[in-house]
C-alpha cells in the first residue's frame, strides 16, 4: 500500500465533493464479470443511451453464456448493430468467449473471484482486445476490487488537478501512467473516485470548453489557475500597450 505521503495533498476533500455531487452513480455496470465485460465491448466508442440498448439486444438474442458461445460472429453481430462497429464488436466477443471457454471449459469468469488482483488482471488482459482499462472495469464493478480504472474523463481530470503529468506526445495515458495515477489515488477512494470522474467529464469537465464555473472542485482544478493566469496577463498586456498609446 502507498504511504499517504504520496497522494495527491486534496484527494480526499475533492472526493467528498464528488460524492456529494454524483452520490459513486454506478453507470448501469454489472456484477456478473462477463457480463460486465460484454458490457464494455457494446459500449466502445458509442453513446451511453445506445450502448445500454446494445447490450440488452445482445441478451436478449443469446439469453445464456452458453448460446453465446455457440454463435458465429455474423450471428452476434446482428443484434448489436445498432451501437455501431458491429463488426468489429461481434469478432472481439467471439474471440473472447473463444479464450475463456478454452480456458476455463465454459462460458464464464466467475473463476477470477478466487485469484488475485494481480492474476485476473493479467487473465483479463491476455484476452482478445482487452487491455487495462477494461481488465480493471471488471475487477472494480463485477469483483468489487479496489483498483482504478483510467478511462479518458479520468485521465484528463486528474491532469488538469495536477496528480499527473502526460509522458506521451500524443497525450494519451500510457499503460504505465495508469499504473502511476493509481498509486497515488487511496485503495478506499479507487471506486467513488473513478465513477464521480466519469460523471463530471460527461457533464462539466469536458475535453473542451468545460464548464468550469459549475464544477464542484474548481478550486483545486491548476487548469483553472492556469487559465485565469493566462487571462490576467492578457489584460495586463493590453492595458500596458493602451497607457502607452500611439507611437
Amino acid at each position: 500500500m502507498a504511504s499517504s505521503a504520496r497522494y495527491p495533498k486534496n484527494i480526499r476533500a475533492i472526493a467528498a465533493a464528488l460524492a456529494e455531487r454524483y452520490a459513486d452513480f454506478d453507470h448501469y455496470n454489472l456484477k456478473d464479470p462477463l457480463d460486465e465485460l460484454l458490457f464494455i465491448i457494446c459500449s466502445t466508442k458509442t453513446p451511453e443511451s445506445s450502448y445500454r440498448h446494445t447490450f440488452e439486444q445482445l441478451k436478449q438474442a443469446f439469453p445464456t453464456p452458453q448460446d453465446l458461445a455457440e454463435a458465429p460472429a455474423e450471428y452476434i453481430a446482428k443484434p448489436i448493430f445498432a451501437g455501431g462497429l458491429s463488426g468489429q464488436k461481434s469478432k472481439a466477443i467471439r474471440a473472447m468467449v473463444d479464450a475463456v471457454t478454452d480456458r476455463f471449459g465454459a462460458p464464464t469468469l466467475e473463476p477470477l473471484r478466487d485469484m488475485t488482483d494481480r492474476d485476473a488482471e493479467a487473465f483479463l488482459t491476455a484476452l482478445p482486445g482487452v487491455g487495462k482499462k477494461v481488465a480493471r472495469c471488471v475487477l472494480l464493478y463485477a469483483l468489487g476490487r479496489q483498483v482504478f480504472p483510467v478511462d479518458t474523463h479520468c485521465w484528463r481530470i486528474a491532469r488538469r488537478l495536477g496528480w499527473v503529468r502526460r509522458t506521451q506526445k500524443d497525450g494519451h495515458c500510457a499503460p504505465r501512467d495508469a499504473d502511476r495515477l493509481q498509486s497515488k489515488i487511496p485503495p478506499e477512494l479507487r471506486f467513488s473516485l473513478h465513477v464521480n470522474f466519469v460523471s463530471l467529464g460527461r457533464e462539466i469537465c469536458a475535453a473542451s470548453n468545460p464548464n468550469c464555473t459549475a464544477c464542484p472542485v474548481t478550486i483545486w482544478c491548476r487548469r483553472v489557475g492556469a487559465t485565469a493566469r493566462a487571462s490576467r496577463q492578457k489584460r495586463l498586456h493590453a492595458n500596458l500597450k493602451f497607457a502607452a498609446g500611439p507611437h
